[in-house]
């Protein structure tokens, strides 16, 4: 006997995940955001709308200045990753190495190892160098150090995602470029920059957006003198839900804005040149 699914029947799975996992938790921070807690003579509570966390939230110059913060650290970390991605993602597409593979998995293997023990392990080695004359300045360089954290964790995501694509471009439009008396540096700039876009804006959403709730990193190398606001979402969620919930909230509304001007939500483009 054969079972046919259709199409609706295997999306089941994914909605049910898509409910539990996504949805009813949206709609639970939208009800602590939008809700204080009031206790009546009883002792018993009662939620109320209300917007007074919003305004507490923006009428605080500290808060305001945690959110700069955090977006700077994020582009700063994003544009270092980038600068430093896309070389290596270059030199090993181009490249007629046999064994390229094992250079990217050099990239990639940081990964396979625990996120905490990372961390930890370069605040030791941070540690062991201010101890020298030459590094002391390391002691109280607390957003060098975050920012180099963020750069060591999140620089694979950035490598994976143009390697990728410039993989995936077709070689002939090389070809077609220097039949046509393009040189090394037009080629890249007309062909190869244009058609890795898509790996670009990528590697910028899986590195930027992280970068701005990555608390453990500021608060382990930064000697918890960096705070950014997946500090605050922690801190609120351990006392206040609903001045959590609203960070997270806001946090939400920020991530969306940012994966729509990197084209986050925009349509897949070809990297084989089709549409050139």
């Amino acid at each position: 006997m054969k079972f046919r699914f259709s199409r609706k029947t295997l999306g089941i799975p994914y909605a049910v995940f898509l409910l539990f996992f996504v949805i009813i938790p949206m709609l639970v921070i939208l009800f602590y955001a939008f809700t204080t807690t009031e206790t009546d003579a009883s002792g018993a509570e009662h939620f109320s709308f209300a917007l007074s966390n919003f305004g507490k939230f923006f009428s605080d110059p500290t808060k305001l200045s945690t959110i700069v913060y955090s977006l700077v650290i994020a582009l700063v970390t994003t544009v270092i990753c980038l600068l430093i991605a896309y070389p290596v993602a270059y030199i090993l597409a181009m490249s007629k190495l046999k064994k390229k593979f094992v250079i990217l998995m050099l990239f990639v293997l940081p990964m396979w190892i625990n996120f905490v023990l990372r961390v930890n392990a370069l605040r030791e080695i941070f540690n062991l160098l201010s101890l020298s004359p030459a590094f002391e300045w390391l002691q109280s360089a607390n957003y060098f150090k975050t920012i180099f954290g963020m750069v060591f964790d999140f620089l694979p995501f950035m490598i994976l995602p143009l390697y990728t694509t410039i993989m995936k471009i077709d070689k002939s439009l090389y070809e077609a470029s220097s039949d046509l008396g393009g040189n090394a540096l037009t080629t890249f700039t007309r062909v190869t920059l244009p058609l890795s876009m898509p790996g670009i804006m990528s590697g910028v959403t899986m590195v930027f957006l992280p970068s701005m709730t990555n608390y453990v990193v500021s608060d382990m190398l930064g000697n918890a003198k960096v705070t950014i606001i997946g500090k605050f979402i922690y801190d609120y969620f351990c006392n206040d839900w609903h001045m959590g919930s609203m960070v997270a909230l806001i946090l939400l509304i920020v991530v969306f804005l940012s994966t729509l001007l990197t084209g986050g939500f925009g349509s897949e483009e070809n990297v084989r040149g089709a549409n050139l």
